[in-house]
């Protein structure tokens, strides 16, 4: 009796890319409600904005290259990458600057290399990054978080000025806007003022500065759960983090009153989002055992160089980007050891 046959794998995978990508969504929640909760409904209208350019942008190229829509278009790939877009970019950004950012990392940093599975840099941390050096002003024009800012708006209100430019009366941006921990840090020690006299200022929290140590811990307990989940592995994460962490220590035992201490760096900025959101991108990353322990140093390694020393207060995005280029290399002499030989190589 012949039975019907088709061709392996016979196994279907514990994890497809729409299964992997709705678990990393499920993840980004708790870190994204802290943020709205903090710096206001300007951090949801980003992620619409990047998520319907993105979608659009995405079925725009789908349909030049003749690919099919709705596979592509419904695994969450381009979502997942929208919303990282857009937590990076300052709440209250015009309109234009989320949809400028995700329609490059889609068009240029995602499909010009083939699409999904080829792309040889993070499309989130592309777009980011030709934002920054672009358009510096609109950039670095964050709002205070709550409990300092003497003004909130509401989504309506924040739509309004997204679109229009414009705050409803009474309001300017005095009220609503600040620099954020890591730009005052950078700022003030370049012109000599000791830490100590920094974080007296009200927006330093106890860890990092005030609302961005809860949204550091709301992109913490979401990576754990993603690494309790399987679908990322410790070993970027938990090396990046230990090598920027263990810098931050070194030259805080150096100078105390010029460097500042790991907790600060880790609990401020994007270094926790980037350890376990971006740096973990399995496309774009070293994906050999030892590669990523190597893949995830480095980045940490340039990420506290770039805060500290480069021009720019953070350097996640910098730093996944130039450790993006080196994955290829660090795989090709790290390789996995096969079965049943007895060194690295076949």
């Amino acid at each position: 009796m012949r039975f019907p046959t088709v061709a392996s794998p016979h196994v279907a995978p514990a994890h497809d890319v729409s299964r992997i990508m709705r678990q990393v969504m499920l993840a980004l929640v708790p870190g994204t409600a802290i943020a709205i909760h903090f710096f206001g409904w300007g951090v949801l209208v980003n992620i619409l904005l990047t998520v319907s350019a993105g979608l659009l942008a995405e079925a725009a190229m789908l349909a030049a290259r003749g690919r099919p829509l709705k596979p592509f278009l419904s695994d969450g790939s381009v979502i997942v990458t929208a919303w990282l877009l857009a937590l990076c970019l300052p709440p209250l950004a015009p309109w234009w600057l989320p949809v400028t950012g995700i329609v490059f990392a889609v068009v240029f940093a995602k499909h010009l290399y083939g699409g999904l599975g080829y792309n040889l840099f993070n499309p989130a941390m592309v777009g980011y990054v030709v934002l920054l050096i672009s358009f510096p002003r609109e950039m670095t024009q964050w709002v205070m978080p709550q409990g300092l800012a003497a003004a909130s708006l509401s989504l309506p209100e924040a739509f309004h000025v997204v679109f229009t430019g414009q705050l409803p009366a009474g309001i300017g941006w005095d009220a609503l806007s600040s620099a954020t921990p890591l730009n005052l840090y950078k700022t003030q020690t370049g012109q000599g003022v000791p830490l100590s006299t920094i974080q007296q200022q009200p927006i330093f929290g106890t860890l990092g500065g005030v609302g961005w140590e809860w949204v550091t811990l709301g992109w913490l307990a979401g990576g754990l759960w993603m690494m309790w989940r399987g679908i990322i592995n410790w070993r970027i994460p938990l090396t990046m983090l230990g090598a920027f962490g263990l810098l931050a220590l070194g030259f805080h035992l150096y100078d105390a009153e010029r460097y500042a201490g790991p907790l600060f760096h880790l609990f401020s900025g994007g270094a926790m989002l980037g350890a376990f959101f971006i740096a973990t991108d399995p496309v774009s990353g070293s994906t050999t055992p030892r590669g990523q322990l190597v893949f995830g140093a480095g980045i940490g390694v340039l990420e506290y160089f770039i805060r500290t020393f480069a021009g720019y207060p953070d350097g996640v995005a910098f730093a996944v980007l130039l450790m993006n280029i080196a994955a290829p290399l660090i795989d090709h002499y790290t390789p996995a050891r096969v079965f049943g030989a007895r060194g690295g190589r076949a």
